[in-house]
């Protein structure tokens, strides 16, 4: 069977996610109401009243480091697998 979207499916499942988006930004109010805040300040008057702080610079995570001898036996497990699929056909 197809996976095709028809206009309808489509603005159906739009009316949908619009209506979720409404649902988490009127519980996203009574948080900031809870905390002490008021609702969403305009992105205008956010930006002009408060300074933009430097952002910290992202850590970056180490990458795993595999020695010769590990990738050797991850090659030769690789090879093993292959020969016995090999032999089963």
């Amino acid at each position: 069977m197809p996976n095709t979207l028809d206009r309808a499916t489509l603005e159906a499942a739009l009316i949908g996610y619009q209506h979720q988006v409404e649902e988490i930004q009127g519980k996203i109010a009574d948080i900031r109401r809870m905390i002490g805040g008021s609702g969403p300040a305009p992105a205008a008057a956010t930006s002009a009243a408060q300074p933009k702080a430097k952002k910290a610079a992202p850590q970056r995570k180490q990458k795993h480091k595999m020695s010769a001898e590990g990738r050797a036996r991850i090659a030769a497990a690789q090879r093993a697998r292959w020969a016995k699929v090999k032999k089963g056909q």
